[in-house]
């Protein structure tokens, strides 16, 4: 440990260890984000009152001092799966001035048959406002579902009222939803927010008497609530899906549009820009919530955990594994066994999702027999049906009826096995079902890094909204995963991955410092919420907290460690010590750097913290004993960590004075830390 610095009146502590040769086995930026390249660079500009940042042609929180007005504006290009066509940009130049800015830039979008090309440019006066343009012509023949601009405004918006310009020139006063509005398909076409539909501008209240509008040229918008999603936003978007989708877009043909945001009101000025305060953490007054039961899911890879494997996971005193079991599928009955193998290895129990087919009945007539013969320790039921999206009530009576003749105590509930946003649309037969259950990831709209950070606390509001019409029926967030492992809206067959790619359900980002902190993150708003039950990942390999002993067929620009754990396995330790204790209130004062959560057991205090951001950051922590003990898990020592996991557990942590309550730490890139007391 460093010698202590005073930092702001605080006593501030570096700790570190000596890095070691063998973390260069794996290159630095893969082990702090699973990526061997740097972030992109993110440029700070002004616009008069407004802060913003530009970044790969984007502009993101655009900020008026401490309060955001936007979240991101971008273009989007997406196939006919709705599949994100990544841009490659060239010829960039940014022109910044102290209160003005001009960008010009070339963006390619090619994938496939897909060949799109345009040129944007950004300009911001000093009045603060800001007008994005794109120009694009298609340099081939494809099928598309949306080619356009996408605005983002903040889930704080939320109940913040909005005036709505329509296409025909009538102004309507709305609001922002409070709650996640559904997004309804009625007679097959997709519905927007309610009012915010055929829209050509839209304003909205920033401050008492300032509104921001925006105005939009070259298409028809409309919004939607991403939340439904987990992304933290309310998404304005071109090309109303009341159109007919996917469109072929002939060779040749030209997409134009603009959008023009300008303040409207008494604009104050700003007293302070964020760099100029404190970064915080603070343990809030209040007795929290019972940490859920906590689970992983079995290996997709099918198979079975080596004694070694076995000892690691059962030191993470899991609740349960989740099992899948498509019921028409043959082996259907070897996947059990292998299943309640894994769990009683590890001393823990099943939840297993049964997948039924219109053949239900004689389904779940042979299925009961594997029941009988190999006695899984199921402790609950997950019930789904390969047609639907969300399980009606038909296959639910069906089930309880057959399930209930092998063990009437064993709870089935039901939702769905995809997004909130499908239990949202089609709200679950709550008379049928003893528990809610639905799925999360943060990548169905976006992919970088902050964006998936950005997913966190939206994630504890879709857990609020579903208490609006689940009311108190115990819920189970199952299962949490960094990729979408299938796509619920494709219209068409999934593209398999090129040649040496990663499967499209795997995120190399799994075995990374910052797959450690999102989990975190993750693990703070779901836990902290009214929430009974939450699955994670797999067991072991590519979308494990481990790799398997074998090590897995990566290809070579993915290197890994076999038989080593990822930083994350470090996170679901950390917090299965306080198994049966509390989480309690906590917050961060930029959740986007740092994010954390505390728990508490038996009169025993932890605090878990995570580096979120690619530079180093100092975090004042408030509300702390006396004296703390600390722990770090970085650059420096997270190849000990995931060689040796049960030999770093082992060490104690540094004895670190906290006078008053306060610690300041320094964080580098994706840390991890451990604060005991």
């Amino acid at each position: 440990m460093d010698s202590p610095t005073l930092v702001g009146g605080h006593t501030s502590y570096h700790f570190s260890l000596q890095t070691t040769e063998v973390m260069w086995m794996l290159p630095k930026h893969v082990l702090l984000d699973g990526v061997n390249e740097p972030p992109p660079a993110s440029i700070p500009l002004r616009a008069g009152p407004l802060t913003l940042l530009y970044e790969n042609g984007d502009l993101r929180y655009i900020r008026l001092g401490q309060q955001e007005i936007l979240r991101r504006v971008y273009v989007a290009v997406r196939d006919h799966n709705w599949g994100t066509v990544l841009p490659v940009f060239a010829n960039v130049k940014v022109d910044s001035g102290e209160q003005t800015f001009h960008i010009a830039y070339d963006v390619s979008n090619g994938q496939g048959d897909i060949d799109f090309f345009w040129q944007g440019t950004i300009s911001g006066e000093a009045d603060g406002t800001i007008i994005m343009t794109m120009d694009g012509v298609a340099r081939s023949t494809f099928q598309r579902n949306r080619i356009g601009f996408c605005i983002l405004h903040p889930m704080t918006c939320a109940g913040q009222p909005v005036r709505i310009e329509h296409t025909g020139g009538s102004i309507e006063e709305s609001a922002f939803p409070t709650y996640i509005a559904p997004q309804l398909i009625v007679d097959g076409t997709v519905k927007p927010m309610s009012s915010f539909a055929e829209m050509r501008g839209i304003a909205h209240e920033v401050l008492p008497g300032l509104w921001a509008h925006l105005r939009f040229q070259g298409d028809v918008f409309e919004t939607e609530d991403q939340r439904n999603w987990t992304d933290a936003s309310f998404k304005t978007y071109s090309t109303p899906l009341r159109l007919p989708f996917p469109v072929e877009v002939t060779k040749g043909t030209r997409i134009r549009q603009s959008l023009t945001l300008t303040l409207a009101g008494g604009v104050p000025q700003p007293d302070k820009n964020d760099s100029d305060e404190d970064l915080t953490f603070a343990i809030m007054p209040g007795a929290g919530e019972p940490l859920p039961r906590i689970g992983l899911g079995i290996a997709s890879h099918d198979q079975p955990l080596s004694p070694g494997e076995i000892e690691r996971l059962q030191a993470l005193h899991l609740s349960h594994l989740r099992v899948e079991l498509h019921l028409a599928e043959p082996d259907c009955d070897v996947k059990l066994r292998r299943a309640a193998a894994a769990a009683g290895a590890i001393g823990a129990t099943l939840a297993a999702a049964l997948f039924l087919s219109d053949a239900a009945e004689v389904e779940l007539a042979a299925f009961l027999n594997d029941l009988d013969e190999i006695k899984p320790p199921v402790h609950v039921w997950m019930i789904f049906h390969e047609g639907e999206k969300g399980t009606s009530q038909t296959w639910m009576q069906l089930a309880r009826k057959s399930l209930a003749s092998y063990d009437p105590a064993i709870s089935i509930g039901s939702g769905t096995n995809a997004f909130f946003a499908e239990l949202n649309r089609q709200r679950p037969p709550l008379a049928e079902i003893d528990f809610v259950c639905y799925s999360l990831n943060p990548q169905v709209h976006a992919f970088d890094n902050l964006s998936l950070v950005e997913t966190l606390p939206a994630q504890a509001a879709t857990v609020k909204s579903a208490r609006q019409f689940i009311g108190d029926k115990p819920l189970a967030i199952t299962p949490v995963t960094l990729k979408m492992r299938f796509n619920p809206n494709a219209t068409g067959p999934e593209p398999e991955p090129a040649a040496g790619e990663m499967p499209p359900q795997v995120d190399v980002r799994q075995m990374s410092l910052f797959g450690a902190g999102w989990t975190l993150g993750s693990l703070k708003y779901l836990a902290g919420s009214d929430v009974q039950s939450l699955t994670y990942y797999e067991t072991t390999g590519w979308r494990g907290v481990m790799e398997t002993e074998a090590g897995s067929p990566l290809p070579d620009r993915f290197p890994s460690l076999p038989g080593s754990v990822f930083p994350m396995y470090h996170v679901f330790a950390a917090v299965s010590e306080f198994a049966g204790g509390r989480v309690v209130p906590s917050r961060s004062s930029n959740n986007l750097k740092v994010e954390g959560m505390a728990l508490r057991k038996a009169g025993h205090t932890r605090l878990l913290l995570a580096n979120l951001s690619p530079e180093t950051q100092q975090v004042v922590i408030q509300g702390l004993a006396e004296q703390v003990t600390v722990a770090v898990l970085d650059e420096t020592n997270v190849i000990e960590a995931m060689t040796a996991p049960e030999t770093f557990r082992q060490q104690p942590g540094q004895v670190a004075p906290a006078p008053g309550g306060l610690l300041a730490l320094n964080l580098a890139p994706y840390a991890f830390a451990r604060v005991d007391y």
